[in-house]
């Protein structure tokens, strides 16, 4: 190692050592109010609080599972929380009736990273029963999975997939991983297929929602959902993207999906502004555009030190370089860390534009992604997704 990389490596190690401390310390005090509850968006410094079956439940739990394994000597009540978080899951879990697509984000986060740090079998019967309810969710005439359930009476979304998905099939490569049962892994790999055919545009942007007809498994509509519109560019969307694809290029070893993790990673990168954080939508009007998605932002940087791994050393300097930069740029521009009285981490985050709803403010699912980002330049951490 050059001198140069050397002096680098250690202002990296520097300001990730501080981010982490810091963290630490304000997840402390915010623990002790938040507790074993399910925080989402923070109102007036304050995180509004969901109930269990909200689809962000797992994104608490799964922070704290980070900061525990990160502090393993520290006498700390985050293991505590993390796992009575888990415990109240179960309400949802055996209850059936409120789970969708996104048992992946709920139980990988919960169940399965308990699982390979402690060993738990009731952990890991938990997350088996998650897996085999997302995977009934298949669709085998479109070769999807089914995005969420009918909102009201008389609705028809059976058809509907979201790139969302895309970071929710893992689940199912660790089923089969754990079990040794390939099925649960065709179903990941056939949907991530789709996701290659119908969601990846040529020049690297992604689609949020791709409507099938349930019955054929054709292609009916695209639709904008949490983008702009049927063809922006949401950015959170298009983050998914860049780490879905990286996992499943990992779990599978397939070129064509790490090939593709590639190219939406070059789209995110070319649309950054100059502080490396993203405008909530790319191709969303300009006067739309003040408004930021730092979730979007510590999302895709994890997917990019996660590629920096994949790839043959000489591309692997850019994506490291380009995920260290946007976590900088979150701790030094978008941090809350001198802001006692906010509990989010990291400010800025956009949930949903089109309806009005949680916007530029911290979001948990952000604030998760950051800690990770952080975990995976300190090391030693163990990764739930992989």
């Amino acid at each position: 190692m050059t001198n140069t990389a050397a002096a680098s490596q250690l202002e990296i190690a520097s300001w990730v050592n501080e981010a982490w401390e810091q963290t630490v310390q304000k997840v402390l005090r915010t623990s002790a109010r938040i507790g074993a509850e399910f925080p989402h968006a923070s109102q007036a410094g304050k995180y509004v609080l969901e109930a269990p079956h909200w689809w962000t439940a797992g994104f608490w739990p799964g922070l704290l599972w980070l900061l525990h394994e990160g502090e393993a000597n520290a006498d700390l009540p985050f293991r505590q929380i993390a796992e009575e978080c888990e415990r109240k899951l179960d309400q949802v879990l055996d209850g059936y009736d409120r789970l969708d697509h996104d048992i992946g984000f709920m139980w990988i986060l919960t169940s399965v990273i308990n699982y390979k740090l402690n060993g738990g079998e009731e952990s890991r019967r938990r997350a088996l029963k998650a897996a085999n309810y997302l995977m009934g969710r298949f669709n085998l005439k479109g070769n999807f999975i089914r995005a969420w359930n009918p909102w009201s009476e008389g609705e028809d979304n059976s058809g509907w997939a979201i790139i969302d998905c895309a970071m929710n099939v893992p689940l199912l490569q660790w089923a089969t991983r754990e079990t040794g049962d390939p099925r649960y892994s065709h179903v990941a790999e056939a949907h991530m297929g789709t996701v290659l055919n119908h969601f990846i545009r040529t020049d690297g942007s992604v689609r949020h929602i791709v409507r099938f007809d349930s019955l054929t498994g054709d292609v009916a509509e695209f639709i904008g959902g949490q983008g702009y519109g049927p063809e922006s560019a949401w950015s959170r969307g298009t983050a998914w993207a860049v780490y879905g694809l990286t996992l499943a290029a990992k779990h599978t070893g397939r070129q064509d999906l790490l090939d593709a993790a590639k190219q939406v990673s070059h789209f995110f990168l070319s649309q950054l502004p100059d502080d490396s954080v993203p405008v909530w939508d790319f191709r969303a009007p300009e006067e739309t555009k003040w408004l930021r998605d730092s979730s979007a932002g510590a999302c895709a940087a994890c997917g990019l030190l996660l590629l920096a791994e994949l790839v043959p050393s000489p591309e692997a300097s850019s994506y490291r370089g380009a995920g260290e930069r946007i976590l900088k740029s979150l701790y030094e521009n978008y941090g809350s860390f001198g802001e006692d009285e906010e509990e989010g981490l990291i400010l800025h985050g956009t949930s949903h534009y089109p309806e009005r709803k949680n916007m530029d403010v911290p979001l948990i699912y952000g604030d998760y992604f950051f800690v990770e980002g952080l975990a995976r330049l300190k090391g030693g951490v163990t990764i739930p997704w992989e």
